[in-house]
């Protein structure tokens, strides 16, 4: 489980571009949704960010000097602690339609050409927010529920030990038996 998920950090969003004005107007757009924005100019950059960090998505452009999106992207899909990081590649009109192809095949969950639309770009990124929201909130109860059966376990354990040599109590033991049976089922399914 991450470390976000027990402090409750918000993971925030990467911004990847080589180009600053292409990192304000990204800031810009998305400063409304009030989640942590983390700047990153290249492929390299992005790489280390991703290390140091969790982040609830990734807007990454296509087209940048050194690793390109694509390449970024295919070592982001490539590392067990930043495989489901979700990625949305930015890139110019201009660019050929292969392109939106290729991002797809890399692992992009979606692809926008620039100039996007803002309110687009926006509707976008909050629904992959909500679902990491959602991930976390899963991974707590998940947690929660794991912290639970260990203490059912120790306390099935101190009492089966109770138990133990004690004269008269085998419909005792019984019972303990089935409840510990009860649990490892609800576990299996």
């Amino acid at each position: 489980m991450s470390a976000e998920a027990t402090t409750g950090e918000r993971a925030g969003i990467l911004l990847v571009d080589d180009m600053e004005d292409n990192l304000i107007a990204l800031e810009a757009v998305l400063r409304s949704l009030n989640e942590p924005l983390f700047r990153a100019r290249s492929g390299e950059e992005a790489m280390k960010a991703l290390l140091r960090r969790r982040f609830a998505l990734v807007l990454l452009d296509v087209r940048m000097p050194g690793m390109d999106g694509f390449e970024t992207a295919a070592n982001i899909k490539r590392l067990d602690q930043t495989k489901d990081v979700p990625i949305i590649f930015l890139t110019g009109a201009e660019d050929d339609s292969g392109y939106a192809f290729r991002g797809y095949a890399t692992g992009a969950a979606d692809y926008l050409t620039k100039p996007f639309d803002p309110w687009v770009l926006r509707a976008k990124v909050t629904v992959f927010l909500e679902l990491d929201r959602k991930n976390r909130q899963l991974e707590r109860l998940l947690a929660q529920e794991q912290a639970d059966d260990g203490e059912l376990d120790s306390r099935l354990a101190a009492l089966e030990k109770q138990l133990t040599g004690t004269p008269d109590v085998p419909a005792l033991r019984t019972q303990v038996r089935e409840l510990r049976q009860l649990v490892n089922r609800g576990r299996v399914s």
